[in-house]
């Protein structure tokens, strides 16, 4: 086992969770971060936030795990406040295939991506949402919804 992996182990022992930050200095793709072990400590779905900064979205991911850990349940498509000053947020399914790609050590925790992972959502500073016909260029690619193909 690794020295990485041996510290997420300890941190879900420890707080129930570990975090981790993707981000590439050259902006080819949006920073990401995401949970590790939620959905072994709390029976609730893994989480990531795309588009935000890491520390923010670290904080987020704390807040989600502190909320899951105390009884809350997060629905998607309902709103929720307490994550982000200011706005309400919602969450989203993350398909399959979007968990083997973005939540690499989530999938090495469970042994694949048969796991469930919500996508926490965030509006423009407008209130925007990233499906709204007017969500900009800009919006739509720093923040893909992960939740597969819609039927």
């Amino acid at each position: 086992m690794e020295e990485y992996e041996r510290n997420i182990l300890q941190h879900i022992e420890e707080y129930g969770c570990s975090v981790t930050s993707v981000f590439d200095p050259q902006k080819v793709e949006p920073p990401f971060s995401y949970s590790i072990g939620i959905a072994r400590s709390s029976g609730a779905p893994e989480l990531i936030i795309i588009g935000l900064s890491s520390k923010l979205s670290h904080w987020m991911v704390n807040e989600y795990n502190r909320r899951i850990r105390s009884g809350e349940q997060f629905l998607p498509g309902v709103l929720y406040l307490g994550f982000l000053e200011g706005f309400a947020v919602q969450f989203g399914p993350v398909a399959r295939e979007h968990r083997a790609e973005y939540m690499r050590s989530a999938c090495w925790l469970h042994g694949g991506s048969e796991f469930d992972a919500l996508q926490l959502i965030w509006p423009s500073t407008s209130g925007v949402w990233p499906w709204d016909a007017e969500a900009s260029d800009w919006l739509r690619a720093n923040q893909p919804l992960l939740a597969g193909e819609v039927a």
